[in-house]
């Protein structure tokens, strides 16, 4: 009999590529799944047991609330026993919304809002002075002591600098019953104030009394009436002004500043919330950034005229209402459409960039008749910024977005919140200086905190205190020493997303949960990669069970059970082919443990290549955390960038150096970061920059798709005699044209059925089983099979079916030769990983012609990439540098590493700790630097 208490029980999986396993997994163990990219692993972990662990979660709802829900289709397996709920912690999880931050994701920056809502003190922005707010009886004892026996008169502020004549305020104050106000200073009846100059700014108070202040009972009673009517009428605010006297005293219920009067509302959580309205900048919303009209991208050439397309959102002149417009601003300046705009007078491109309003007459030089003309324009840096405002259209706010500049807003700083929330302080800080800082410096901060608060403050922080130090904590355990918590998590990696996730994860403490992770160990540094280890040991050891999708030799070795699956990938997969302990494993003859006793191994080579002796010199450059930074990438090398999680490897290379070559090369508009100089672009003819972003965000969208293959097999169809016969052209065998494909997924071969609060579901469409198109479309055959028949064909197999086509096997080979046999030609690229997506990209560009000067980016080739895997994919990328090409590769995988030509590492830390270059060099003098971490590791490798 089985016992389910102490093992997971999974019989009959048929997912995908897995040929009806069955396989025992420990509970309350630290599993790792491991085999070739392709053979069944993501299957078994995330499309067998999450899906069904997530299946039986939506079984426990009402049928009222599965009807919004659809059915979840069970996925392909016997059964499964021994299942606790279960939670996947991938890579694709994370949010795109500008609002979301690491320290929302965490709830770190929740823990802060209500820190500052309790516990710091306000100040003025006025005077810099300490807030202070009281009660009304406190209000009473003050007025008492500070104006015994002395006339003062008690207001009520109602207006605070702003413009307008006020008539209808005056009159409203004087029906209460109120005679007297204060109007810039000066008491005066309310018919006197009725006569304000509306231009001008002005501050208004009411009289709510004068009186003699004195202690005796009947003055005490009329004292606190005064105080309750002038709280009630001022906003909770009054003023003291002994009478012909000019100083002013406030006092207000709320925060008050005792010399300027300016007083805040009392603060609560949402004070310090860049969502909420009443902590945002009102000015970006709580974004932290506007954008800008550029006036350079508006007139990027000024020797050229207007009617030439000298202003670019314009273009050439035609005849429309704005450039009538501009004929008559001509009129009124003098000037003509052919003038080089750089001769047009400053007063009228004032009134072409900013708008105007005017009238104006002209007589005619030869019939001497005077005409009128009106300028009513809009300007057009206004259009501009009001279409990208206003306009519902997405493309029309995408053409707006092209002459604009992304900026910090100038309001906020780029601090999202408004300026009365920036005022509130704990031991000298405002809530976004603490946002800004690292984790590391936030945690020693925090630590050191309680030391500098009154008892009182203690008192109210200390259980605030620890949730966010235990936090913290766990967000150091993996990794993310260098992250801030106002880090977008828009620019988070997937390995970053998922490690915060994990962290998270291990703060609620949950307790016989199943989590499933997606090799978490992406993005991340040897260095970090033991406390990675101890973070997925913490949460076994609480009690929970741990699968790991991973390839990581140091993950393996700390395994409790390790499932290899193989022995290839795609078809050729989906067995389990070793299980057991790491040691276990080892015994068997596996690639995998071929690799992990170093019988096999990806070897170092004999010689670094010399290059072409030419190199592109970067210098300068100062985005994000790099200090000043200059590099040097010698051309017709393989270039490894390295250095920890966070030390600015991305800026470097992704944001810096591709954005320069980008624009150089292919005129793209993504500014880089700040950079003095560079020098070396006349030795390589283009960028290639192959990055881990999906080839597609829909099943529509395929390896077939993408490489453009599919182009030429649809030819192909189209030459078949019976296709000849009904006259089909190329569009025929397109899913994504009406004609020839299934209607009721519309070419989909899937439906979608929406979750609401969970993610969409694809399930096979009914009418065409998932071939795509229609009875009449399939009947079209080459070599006997139909054009599904085709796109269910594997990399592998559809090689040698299309060998004599020259321009398809080309493309399909190159795409084997990456190590992506296995892979379907119509596979839907919401299945395939980064790593996958990748190396299509790769292959695409290898299926092109090269120039032999090509430069190519790689970010992180190796994820997703058995140890064989990488083997293939080095050949590759070995045969593009030995053409002449130089290939950048940034990566943490020592076997990448070792085999590089030549090393530029950054750190030495991560986040405000890195941002230099360590060292550089061929890996051999790396592994002599003693301050650098990647040397460590390096030198095993190499040894």
């Amino acid at each position: 009999m089985t016992n389910y208490e102490e093992n997971i029980e999974v019989r009959g999986a048929r997912v995908h590529n897995l040929k009806n396993i069955d396989v025992t997994i420990p509970r309350e163990k630290l599993v790792v799944v491991t085999g070739l990219s392709g053979s069944g692993k993501s299957s078994l972990a995330f499309d067998t047991i999450y899906a069904e662990g997530q299946r039986r979660y939506i079984e426990t709802f009402s049928a009222y609330a599965r009807q919004f829900l659809g059915g979840l289709e069970r996925p392909d397996v016997d059964k499964i026993d021994g299942l606790s709920p279960v939670i996947a912690i991938e890579q694709k999880t994370t949010s795109k919304s500008p609002r979301s931050t690491v320290g929302t994701i965490t709830e770190i920056y929740d823990f802060l809002r209500l820190l500052y809502a309790r516990a710091s003190d306000a100040f003025s922005f006025n005077t810099g002075e300490k807030m202070v707010s009281y009660s009304d009886e406190q209000i009473k004892d003050l007025i008492i002591k500070d104006f015994n026996e002395k006339r003062v008169n008690i207001l009520a502020p109602i207006i605070r600098s702003r413009k307008g004549h006020y008539r209808e305020l005056f009159e409203q104050i004087a029906k209460q019953g109120f005679i007297k106000v204060r109007v810039d200073g000066e008491i005066m009846d309310i018919q006197k104030g009725m006569k304000l100059d509306r231009y001008k700014t002005h501050d208004i108070e009411i009289v709510i009394d004068r009186l003699r202040v004195s202690e005796d009972e009947d003055s005490v009673k009329r004292l606190m009436e005064t105080i309750n009517t002038a709280m009630y009428h001022g906003d909770d605010v009054l003023m003291v002004i002994e009478h012909e006297k000019e100083a002013t005293r406030f006092f207000s219920r709320n925060l008050m500043c005792p010399s300027s009067g300016i007083s805040y509302p009392n603060p609560e959580p949402n004070t310090f919330s860049f969502n909420s309205p009443k902590g945002m900048c009102h000015v970006c919303n709580g974004l932290g950034s506007i954008h800008q009209v550029n006036i350079e991208k508006i007139i990027p050439n000024p020797d050229i005229s207007i009617r030439n397309g000298g202003i670019a959102p314009l273009g050439e002149y035609k005849k429309s209402w704005i450039f009538k417009q501009i004929e008559v601003i001509a009129e009124r300046y003098d000037f003509k459409l052919n003038d080089p705009i750089k001769v047009i007078p400053e007063e009228a491109m004032q009134v072409i960039l900013h708008g105007g309003n005017e009238k104006f007459s002209v007589a005619s030089k030869t019939i001497g008749v005077t005409r009128d003309y009106k300028i009513d324009f809009e300007g057009i840096i206004n259009f501009i910024s009001n279409q990208f405002k206003e306009n519902g259209s997405t493309s029309i706010r995408r053409w707006a977005k092209d002459f604009m500049d992304k900026i910090k807003c100038p309001e906020c700083g780029g601090s999202r919140l408004k300026r009365e929330s920036l005022y509130f302080k704990l031991n000298g800080k405002n809530i976004a200086e603490l946002a800004d800082l690292d984790i590391v410096e936030l945690a020693a901060l925090f630590k050191d905190l309680p030391s500098q608060l009154s008892e009182k403050q203690f008192r109210i922080a200390e259980e605030i205190l620890k949730e966010i130090n235990a936090r913290l904590s766990f967000l150091l355990d993996v990794g993310l020493d260098y992250l801030s918590l106002n880090r977008s998590s828009k620019s988070l990696s997937g390995g970053e997303a998922q490690r915060i996730r994990l962290a998270t994860q291990i703060g609620s403490q949950l307790v016989g949960v199943l989590y499933i992770l997606d090799e978490p160990s992406i993005g991340l540094h040897q260095r970090d990669n033991e406390r990675l280890i101890r973070s997925l040991e913490s949460l076994r050891d609480i009690g929970n069970s741990v699968i790991v999708v991973e390839h990581d030799k140091d993950m393996i070795e700390h395994a409790d059970h390790v499932i290899d699956i193989g022995p290839r990938a795609g078809r050729h997969g989906g067995e389990i082919i070793s299980e057991g302990h790491p040691e276990t494993v080892r015994e068997h003859h596996t690639l995998t443990a071929d690799y992990l006793n170093g019988t096999k191994k990806i070897e170092v080579p004999g010689e670094r290549r010399k290059g072409t002796g030419k190199s592109i010199v970067l210098k300068g450059c100062s985005g994000n955390n790099l200090k000043n930074v200059d590099a040097e990438f010698p051309l017709g090398k393989m270039i490894g960038v390295t250095g920890v999680s966070g030390s600015g490897k991305s800026t470097l290379i992704n944001e810096t150096l591709y954005p320069i070559l980008n624009k150089h090369f292919f005129k793209a508009v993504k500014k880089p970061m700040p950079y003095k100089s560079i020098k070396g672009l006349e030795h390589i003819d283009k960028v290639i920059d192959i990055n881990q972003s999906p080839i597609g965000r829909t099943p529509r969208s395929n390896p077939a798709t993408y490489t453009g293959v599919f182009s030429e097999i649809r030819s192909l169809f189209t030459k078949t005699p019976e296709a000849m016969i009904r006259g089909y052209k190329p569009g025929r065998f397109s899913f994504n044209v009406v004609g020839g494909r299934c209607e009721t997924c519309q070419g989909g071969g899937l439906r979608v059925i929406e979750m609401n609060f969970l993610p969409d579901v694809y399930v096979e469409c009914e009418t065409c089983h998932g071939k795509r198109f229609n009875r009449e479309t399939l009947e079209i055959r080459y070599k006997g099979k139909s054009i599904a028949d085709v796109l269910n064909m594997t990399i592998n197999e559809a090689v040698e079916f299309f060998e004599n086509i020259p321009k398809i096997y080309r493309k399909l080979k190159t795409i084997k030769d990456v190590g992506l046999g296995y892979i379907t030609l119509g596979q839907q690229s919401t299945t395939l990983s980064g790593g996958e997506a990748q190396r299509i990209k790769l292959a695409t560009e290898l299926s092109k012609k090269d120039t032999g000067n090509t430069f190519y980016i790689l970010d992180e080739p190796t994820t997703g990439l058995h140890f064989e895997d990488i083997r293939v994919l080095m050949d590759v990328l070995n045969t593009l540098v030995n053409k002449g090409n130089t290939v950048l590769i940034i990566e943490h995988n020592m076997d990448v590493i070792k085999a590089v030509d030549h090393i530029i590492d950054i750190g030495y830390e991560g986040g405000k700790g890195g941002g230099q270059v360590v060292a550089t060099g061929s890996p051999e003098e790396i592994a002599k630097d003693k301050k650098s971490y990647t040397a460590r590791f390096l030198k095993k490798e190499l040894h």
